[in-house]
């Protein structure tokens, strides 16, 4: 696998090495206090650990801009601090492949100039995450405190990818943000790239249309847009105005284009591989930008694949409105509304009143929980 294939790399090489430097850490002051061991010892280390009323008033407060190889950028009142993070609070990491995101608030005691020491995050109002591409076991943070999650894909080159889309959509309302689909190059319908046959733009357009129906029906915000010819830029802006939004979705679908027509800097722009329509990454780290007073954007890495952490099987169906209500018709009240009979989703499908798109990521989502994923 290459390096570009993790499109968190950088922030879990960044977490991965802060962690065998606090076991070293850890190790070495083992030898030398074995009273580790006993519980009074414990309970007086736990209270030295916990972070005080009068503690917290000595340190700086500021939020997470990037998460880089050398450290943690986050801004105070515009001054940008290179941060680590506090022993004790590298305790608190269970399930989490990365303690600390993007949009992170967080206090910080100020080590040298511009050097800091992270020793409390927080609390998030919202969360984009992610499972973790490998084990599955861990939540992977893209970015949090996120008022919204601009689903950006793309017609024709890379091609529209509805589960994908789907997918995002379940994440960001279970993490407490409004899912806001964006579809970029629209302007190749019109002069689309010269190996796209005529047949596969005929497809890809008939897709198109029927995905905007039905997001629109269930009163989701679709933006139509091309970075190219800067067709429907201006409601973009009006639907960012004010508003934290990150830029997620898959590599090639023109994020960084977009960003840097918003905000007027110049991100590295990458292509699309010609032989898998797949895009290439440019973006190798997730950033927080300002572009205007109490507006906010951030970008990040393209992805290969996308997994919805935590998602339960019961609650699947809940994240498919049209499904829930269908439903209510089905004979037993536990049907998956996979093979039962009597079903009255299936139903629904066959009449065409469920999108045969919509019941197939479904399908996925229930095929996907049944698989059993292996630590490596």
């Amino acid at each position: 696998m290459s390096r570009k294939d993790n499109y968190l790399d950088i922030e879990e090489a960044f977490f991965s090495n802060d962690r065998k430097f606090s076991k070293k850490e850890r190790k070495a002051a083992s030898y030398k206090d074995r009273s580790q061991y006993k519980k009074s010892d414990q309970d007086q280390l736990k209270r030295q650990n916990t972070m005080t009323t009068s503690d917290e008033e000595d340190l700086l407060r500021g939020k997470v801009l990037a998460i880089a190889a050398d450290g943690i950028l986050v801004d105070c009142e515009g001054t940008e601090y290179v941060c680590s993070l506090k022993g004790a609070l590298k305790k608190d990491k269970k399930r989490i492949k990365n303690l600390v995101a993007v949009g992170d608030i967080v206090l910080f005691e100020r080590k040298s100039h511009l050097e800091g020491s992270i020793g409390k995050i927080e609390k998030r109002n919202s969360i984009l995450s992610r499972a973790d591409n490998l084990s599955r076991n861990k939540e992977q943070l893209i970015a949090v405190n996120v008022d919204q999650v601009l689903i950006t894909c793309s017609v024709v080159s890379p091609p529209l990818k509805p589960s994908l889309i789907d997918r995002y959509i379940i994440a960001a309302k279970k993490g407490n943000t409004e899912p806001v689909i964006v579809i970029n190059k629209l302007d190749l319908f019109q002069t689309p790239p010269p190996e796209i046959q005529t047949v596969t733009l005929e497809v890809e357009r008939t897709l198109f249309e029927e995905l905007v129906e039905i997001y629109r029906s269930l009163h989701l915000t679709v933006v139509l847009v091309s970075a190219t010819t800067g067709e429907g830029m201006d409601e973009l802006r009006r639907v960012m105005h004010g508003k934290t939004s990150v830029f997620s979705g898959q590599s090639g679908v023109g994020k960084s284009h977009l960003i840097s027509l918003i905000t007027g800097q110049q991100l590295a722009v990458g292509s699309v591989v010609k032989r898998t329509q797949k895009g290439s990454h440019t973006t190798s780290t997730t950033n927080l930008i300002r572009f205007e007073p109490g507006s906010y954007c951030i970008d990040t890495p393209g992805i290969k694949s996308f997994g919805v952490w935590d998602l339960k099987r019961e609650d699947i169906q809940t994240y498919f409105a049209e499904i829930l209500a269908a439903s209510s018709t089905c004979k037993f009240p536990d049907c998956s509304h996979m093979n039962e009979p009597v079903c009255g989703v299936q139903e629904a499908v066959e009449q065409g009143h469920i999108s045969q798109l919509r019941f197939e990521s479904y399908c996925a989502l229930m095929a996907g929980l049944e698989e059993k994923h292996i630590n490596r």
